[in-house]
């Protein structure tokens, strides 16, 4: 009850920022999608060096495998990029307090402790983190970072989704997955099957409508302010929405663990009351039989 009812909270945060992010990631990406010149340093690849991860997981347990799943997928990213890099060019920003102690375990060069932006999600700690992150990129300290959270689809499906966050990859973000279901807190069979009836209505609709990829744009006073301006909102959005999306998956991933706690414990006193029901007429049995055995003998 207590996680659907903070489930539920997510659900209305996400809401009430998704209108803004998806329209501003629209123009971004749009204008530079459309405009040959437009170049900055933050969409241009170059030869990764120094990789940074951004690993978001929850600051409590009893959430079934949320937080051991995210986990597994940042060893399996530090082995792989070990092999090419070395493990000393590979910084991680932990998101939650499993990840952070699991990295520190494990020896990981931890960058800074984010746990308390879990508890309480909110906008300025996202913008700290991108400007920061966006200053060492612009520097060349790091060449590359990566998100790593869970996907917010609905109260019974949460993606475990890496993507890149620096440099920006347009033609990915283009097709990113947008679709939620923030109506619902009922994980249930029932429920999935619903949301991919809805998801199959929805992608047939949209392969109805003939909708133009790129925009055309007049750009006032000029094309490096305006990338100056939107750049930063989208990398702070960014974060803002996969930090909400982790929260959300969370509660939702903990709410289903109770719900099968629950289940499972049910079943249990139900098999346990079952077998003291059939103990106890097995003993007046015994009892009956004896009885009668009795009085038959005398």
């Amino acid at each position: 009850m207590v996680a659907s009812s903070k489930l539920h909270h997510a659900q209305v945060a996400i809401q009430n920022m998704l209108p803004y992010e998806t329209m501003l990631e629209h123009i971004l990406k749009s204008f530079l999608a459309a405009e040959a010149e437009a170049q900055t340093i933050y969409d241009q690849e170059r030869p990764v060096k120094r990789v940074a991860l951004v690993v978001f997981s929850s600051n409590s347990s009893l959430c079934g495998g949320f937080n051991a799943n995210v986990i597994k997928m940042m060893q399996h990213a530090v082995q792989e990029l070990s092999q090419e890099l070395g493990a000393e060019n590979i910084d991680i920003y932990p998101i939650g307090r499993k990840v952070t102690e699991k990295a520190q375990k494990l020896g990981y060069n931890v960058k800074g402790d984010w746990s308390a932006t879990v508890d309480k999600p909110n906008v300025q700690d996202c913008i700290d983190l991108a400007m920061h992150l966006g200053q060492r990129f612009a520097d060349g300290e790091i060449d590359k970072v990566e998100l790593m959270y869970h996907h917010f689809k609905s109260a019974g499906s949460q993606i475990l989704t890496s993507k890149t966050f620096l440099p920006i990859d347009l033609e990915s973000e283009l097709e990113r997955d947008h679709e939620r279901d923030l109506t619902m807190n009922v994980a249930t069979k029932k429920a999935v099957d619903y949301l991919r009836q809805k998801g199959r209505r929805k992608r047939e609709e949209e392969a109805n409508e003939t909708t133009p990829l790129n925009d055309n744009f007049i750009v006032e006073p000029d094309m490096n302010t305006v990338l100056s301006q939107l750049l930063p909102k989208m990398a702070h959005l960014m974060l803002y929405t996969a930090l909400l999306d982790s929260v959300a998956s969370e509660h939702a991933a903990r709410m289903v663990a109770m719900q099968t706690a629950t289940d499972n414990a049910d079943e249990l006193l139900r098999m346990l009351n079952l077998q003291y029901n059939k103990g106890r007429q097995q003993a007046i049995t015994s009892e009956l039989l004896d009885i009668v055995g009795g009085s038959v003998n005398n």
